[in-house]
């Protein structure tokens, strides 16, 4: 987006948030199977208004995840990898197991 004379650079970047939290949510909502939905897109719901820019790459990344890897994390088929793990993935995953 760019910076428009009339308004503060930190408008801008307030709006940028709010662009990419809406788009988190859509993402978070349509994810191609009614499991991840409702968990993925329920935990967002949530959490969505409370997230930081930081966050949000974090939740881009795990929108990123296949579905499938998702639902067998949170149902304890196989553990999250290490390499993908982070304090998000991790809430996501506490979240559908609370729900399961």
């Amino acid at each position: 987006m760019r910076a428009d004379p009339g308004r503060s650079p930190f408008a801008v970047w307030v709006m940028d948030i709010e662009i990419r939290k809406k788009r988190i949510l859509y993402r978070a909502h349509h994810r191609g199977t009614k499991e991840s939905d409702l968990i993925v897109g329920g935990f967002f719901d949530v959490r969505t208004p409370a997230l930081t820019a930081a966050e949000l790459d974090d939740a881009d990344r795990v929108l990123d995840l296949l579905d499938a890897d998702l639902m067998d994390w949170v149902i304890k088929i196989v553990p999250v990898p290490e390499d993908l793990r982070s304090a998000l993935l991790d809430e996501i995953v506490a979240f559908g197991r609370a729900k399961g």
